[in-house]
Order: C-alpha cells, then sequence, then structure tokens
C-alpha cells in the first residue's frame, strides 16, 4: 500500500524484491557495484546495524530525516533510519494473571512466575536485540541474572515464534510471556476478544521505559539513483506514509504526533527506552554469549 501511494503521489514506481535480511545483505555485498537495488528496508536495529557495518549503506544524509525522526531511532552514523516502531514488552493471559502483579523485565525472574513464562527462542533476532539492550542499560552481570532467572522460570523449551508463544498462553501451557507487540495486533485482529493482553513495563518513577525496536531502511552504497532513493524515505517518514506503513503491520510511527492505527492506540500509552538503537548490533554478540550461558536456547 505504502508502494502504492507512493507512485500515485509521485508518479516515482517502486521495483522491489522480498528475502531473508541475511540474505539480502549477501547479495548487496556479492554483487557490490552491479546490484541495482537502491535501498534495503528490513526489520531490527541489530540487523539495520549488520548491513551497516558490512559496508553496503551509505550515508542517508537528509536533514528532514534528522528533523523527523528521533536520534535514537537513527543510527549514530546516519547509515539507517527507523521507519516504524515496535514495542518488545509483556503479554499475559486475562483469565489467570492480574496486571497489578507485573512491573519489569526482571521481574519474569522472580518466584511468583516460576514454571508459569514462556520465551521465543534466543536464536531469533528480537530476543538478540532485546538483551543486548538491556546489557547497554544494566550492564552484563546484572543482565545476565535476570535472563537466568527467566530461564528458571520457563514453562516449556522456547518457541519458534511470537505467534506460538501466544498459542501456548491461550492453550494454558503458560501464563505470560515477551512478544512484539504487532504479534499480538494481528492475533487481536483476528479475534477482538482473544484473552490476552499487553504490559508496559518500566513505566514507574526513575524506570527506563519499554524496550523498543524499528523497521528501518538505508540507502545502498552502489545506488544509482541516491537523490530518488533519499527522496523516499524523506517521503516514508512524512504524516500520511507513517500512518500506512505504521499502520498496516499493527506498529507505532517513529514520527512524533504521526497518526496511530486506532488498534494499537487501544493499547494504551507508554514511556519508551530512549537507549539509542545503534547500541543493539553492538552488543549483540555479548548478548548472544551471555543467552548461551545461562542455557537459554
Amino acid at each position: 500500500p505504502v508502494f502504492e501511494l507512493y507512485t500515485a503521489t509521485t508518479g516515482t514506481e517502486i521495483e522491489y524484491l522480498t528475502d531473508k535480511a541475511g540474505v539480502l545483505v549477501e547479495r548487496l555485498k556479492a554483487e557490490g557495484e552491479s546490484m541495482q537495488a537502491d535501498l534495503l528496508i528490513t526489520v531490527d536495529a541489530g540487523m539495520l546495524g549488520y548491513a551497516a557495518s558490512e559496508g553496503v549503506l551509505q550515508p542517508l544524509a537528509s536533514d528532514i530525516v534528522k528533523a523527523r525522526v528521533a536520534e535514537n531511532l537513527r543510527d549514530p552514523q546516519d547509515t539507517w533510519t527507523g521507519l516504524s516502531k515496535r514495542a518488545r514488552t509483556i503479554v499475559y493471559s486475562t483469565e489467570r494473571v492480574d496486571p497489578a502483579q507485573l512491573s519489569s523485565y526482571a521481574a519474569l525472574g522472580e518466584d511468583d512466575w516460576r514454571g508459569k513464562l514462556c520465551l521465543r527462542t534466543s536464536k531469533k533476532v528480537y530476543n538478540q536485540s532485546l538483551v543486548a539492550m538491556l546489557i547497554g542499560e544494566l550492564g552484563e552481570q546484572q543482565t545476565e541474572a535476570i535472563v537466568s532467572s527467566w530461564v528458571a522460570n520457563l514453562a516449556i523449551p522456547p518457541t519458534s515464534n511470537d505467534t506460538k508463544l501466544m498459542q501456548a498462553i491461550l492453550s494454558g501451557q503458560c501464563d505470560l510471556g515477551v512478544v512484539n507487540s504487532y504479534y499480538f495486533g494481528r492475533l487481536q485482529a483476528e479475534d477482538s476478544d482473544i484473552p490476552l493482553a499487553l504490559f508496559w513495563p518500566g513505566q514507574g518513577e526513575g524506570e527506563r521505559g519499554v524496550h523498543v525496536n524499528v523497521a528501518g531502511a538505508g540507502i545502498t552504497r552502489h545506488s544509482d539513483s541516491p537523490d530518488a532513493a533519499r527522496a523516499f524515505v524523506e517521503w516514508l517518514v512524512s504524516d500520511e506514509a507513517q500512518a500506512i506503513f505504521a499502520g498496516v503491520n499493527k506498529e507505532y510511527p517513529v514520527v512524533e504526533g504521526a497518526e496511530v492505527d486506532p488498534q494499537v492506540a487501544a493499547w494504551g500509552q507508554f514511556s519508551d527506552n530512549t537507549q539509542p538503537l545503534g547500541n543493539a548490533y553492538k552488543l549483540q554478540p555479548d548478548a548472544v554469549k551471555l543467552m548461551d550461558r545461562v542455557d537459554y536456547r
């Protein structure tokens, strides 16, 4: 829908190819100057950071992007920007959990949740980025203690994806877990009465807020049309495009004041952690080693 609107608005057609992010980055590396792509759009700050580290992106050099997108949602070296925001937050059974019992990510490791917690596998980049950001916020020693306590509270082995995690809650295998907010949005769109809800941790005084991540974009290093690619990215952070880009996937705009999808808005407001997402890629190797040490698979 976003590509179609851009074409209708500007007359510029967008040709696109889809694949897994790692495959696309490897293709950009392998094809080099012969690669015809002008723009890489993918999810997770860690993956965007990886693409930048592999030298396949060039600076965005856009005053419009810098003015409209918060600094923590962009690359410090200006090679990528967030386009939509998702929270990696707590989901719980409304039938078995009182939200007054919930507080922080760390509290998921308390004895009250022994045998009641579900987690997605540590092999997925979303959890690697979450743990990386916890390391950036709390340090490696404290983060290791937290993740170890999560593992001790697991009701079942880690699931392969967030949807299966929520299905495990619905079937009574566990009572709560950690998911990307848009996965919850998709399930809720199918069944508005689903007995699940989201909880926003880290909202107390002096706390750092909900951990967020982004879908984002960067101009390819060997783009033949960097000006056209930059113009498209700048349009993607307009209020009009933000409402569609975020809304179609049940995410949040990265631009303050842009329209939020009504379903998403109904989940309530929260303060998000403003730690630079550029830290996700830098700290992911430490996060992976940490999760391996505590037997989080």
